[in-house]
């Protein structure tokens, strides 16, 4: 372990080094590589040296402990103390540095949101978590672009596809996806009678032309008018594109933007991020279920979440936590960022057990 400490911080070394070389910083794609890899780097040098720091002073103070003079003694034994709960804090830091990245936290997300089950209220249900994810992507600095919506007559939705762009936008939102459910008096209710109605949140990341080969012939494009917002304009030139892939028969329908290219770009996005996630899902497929994770694992068919009106509390199954106040959280508001930190630091925490497991083996 002290090794491979010490190499990355050789290596931070040597890049700081290569950003004065001028062939380095001639190289536009090379300088950006290079700076990625010091930036994933230093967190975990900077913890590294604050400890070695710590406990080097740690050493000295256990030293003085035994000083003739009995104020240095006394001082020490103070400093101990102090260095001591240091040394234990920043090794935890540095043990979480060395945690494997996700890396597709830092990617934009891909979001499909569709109404399951309980017909109509169903679908206003999830019009009312679109709305909430819009709030919450704006507080954060995100931007939203809608791909394709399919609205219904009592203004739910039976379908939507967006786009979140922004910093560290799979990040916050990867564990949103699976099913969620209501519990509620719905606006249609004429007797007042709760009713139980489902969601489906897929969270994607936006993934590169390299990452997914997708060949022309395996593609079938239909362009046609747009059925959506945006008034005569959209229907009077086709600008819609839907997209089928025909080996994973895969559908993608674009109408978002009133220029037919941007529609197509957009569909080809979400059709990358889907046969990514079919890729993912595959090689899931032959890991053992013991080493699965819920959170985050992406399963549509899991019930992650009850927004449970008449008490006024959202529960998340996978950590067992409920908060209050549905009103504030249905705006992207009050608790439910702390829910999501909950729910990082609780992938966090699995990731450290699974190291931890992991270093035992070795040992």
């Amino acid at each position: 372990m002290l090794d491979r400490l010490e190499n990355f911080l050789k290596r931070v070394q040597e890049i700081d080094e290569l950003f004065s070389d001028p062939e380095v910083i001639s190289n536009p794609d090379l300088v950006s590589k290079l700076a990625k890899e010091r930036s994933d780097l230093l967190p975990i040098v900077n913890s590294y040296e604050s400890l070695k720091i710590a406990k080097q002073e740690l050493d000295d103070a256990k030293s003085l402990s035994n000083d003739n003079d009995p104020e240095v003694a006394e001082m020490a034994l103070e400093e101990i103390e102090r260095l001591g709960a240091e040394v234990e804090s920043l090794d935890q830091e540095l043990r979480n540095a060395l945690l494997p990245k996700d890396p597709n936290d830092n990617k934009n997300v891909i979001m499909e949101i569709r109404g399951g089950t309980g017909g109509d209220e169903a679908a206003i249900f999830a019009g009312d978590l679109f709305r909430m994810y819009q709030r919450y992507a704006h507080k954060h600095g995100l931007t939203i672009d809608i791909v394709n919506m399919n609205e219904t007559e009592q203004g739910g939705i039976k379908e939507v596809v967006c786009t979140i762009q922004g910093e560290s936008a799979y990040r916050l939102l990867k564990h949103e996806s699976g099913v969620h459910r209501v519990q509620r008096v719905p606006t249609t209710e004429t007797q007042g009678r709760i009713h139980t109605s489902t969601a489906t949140v897929a969270v994607l990341p936006e993934v590169d032309e390299v990452d997914v080969d997708i060949r022309t012939e395996d593609l079938r494009i239909d362009i046609f008018h747009s059925g959506g917002p945006g008034g005569q304009n959209v229907n009077k030139v086709a600008t819609a594109v839907r997209v089928v892939h025909n080996p994973s028969g895969i559908v993608v329908v674009s109408q978002g933007e009133r220029s037919q290219l941007r529609n197509k770009t957009e569909a080809l996005s979400v059709l990358r991020s889907r046969l990514y996630e079919q890729q993912i899902r595959e090689q899931e497929e032959s890991t053992s279920a013991a080493r699965r994770s819920q959170v985050g694992s992406g399963e549509r068919s899991e019930k992650i979440r009850t927004y449970n009106f008449p008490q006024d509390r959202l529960t998340d199954h996978r950590i067992n936590m409920s908060i209050h106040g549905l009103q504030e959280i249905m705006v992207g508001a009050g608790q439910f960022g702390s829910l999501v930190e909950s729910l990082l630091q609780d992938e966090q925490a699995r990731l450290l057990e699974q190291a931890e497991v992991e270093t035992q083996k070795l040992v």
